[in-house]
């Protein structure tokens, strides 16, 4: 994909193997208390979040401990103010998450392929994944507890 795409890194003291878990079973703790898990690549998890009809699955599609990669198989994302084609602007989209573990410290790189500067929903969708993978899961990561939605 092009490199328009919303694109982050974070440093955590965490290890590659704690942050895997927090990007397969964890979820809950740094994005949504309503996240599925991932176990095997091929399972699809639901993310909902609380109180709200918006909601977004994704597929596992690699499951390894220097790269996850979910893809969205599902989507119904509702913004207030935003076009109605906004709900299924992730569907096809791609979070790829880099582990990289060295010198005490675990690099992580999101790039959330298919989030453009193009799509209606970038601005709240980049304010979204500052706050949650940015913020959250660093903080989940460096000190046991996220501020996932709830």
């Amino acid at each position: 994909m092009n490199g328009r795409n919303y694109k982050k890194s974070i440093r955590v003291i965490a290890t590659k193997e704690v942050a895997f878990d927090a990007l397969t079973a964890g979820i809950d703790k740094w994005w949504t208390s309503e996240a599925g898990k991932f176990e095997n690549e091929g399972d699809v998890a639901k993310f909902g979040f609380a109180g709200r009809k918006g909601y977004w699955s994704f597929k596992a599609t690699k499951l390894d401990p220097d790269l996850v990669e979910w893809e969205c198989v599902e989507a119904l994302h509702i913004h207030d103010g935003l076009p109605d084609e906004t709900e299924t602007e992730w569907l096809g989209t791609r979070a790829v998450w880099s582990i990289e573990e060295k010198d005490g410290v675990t690099d992580i790189q999101l790039e959330h392929q298919g989030l453009t500067p193009d799509l209606h929903c970038y601005e709240v969708c980049e304010a979204g994944w500052d706050m949650f993978f940015v913020d959250s899961l660093k903080a989940y990561l460096d000190t046991g507890i996220g501020k996932p939605f709830s």
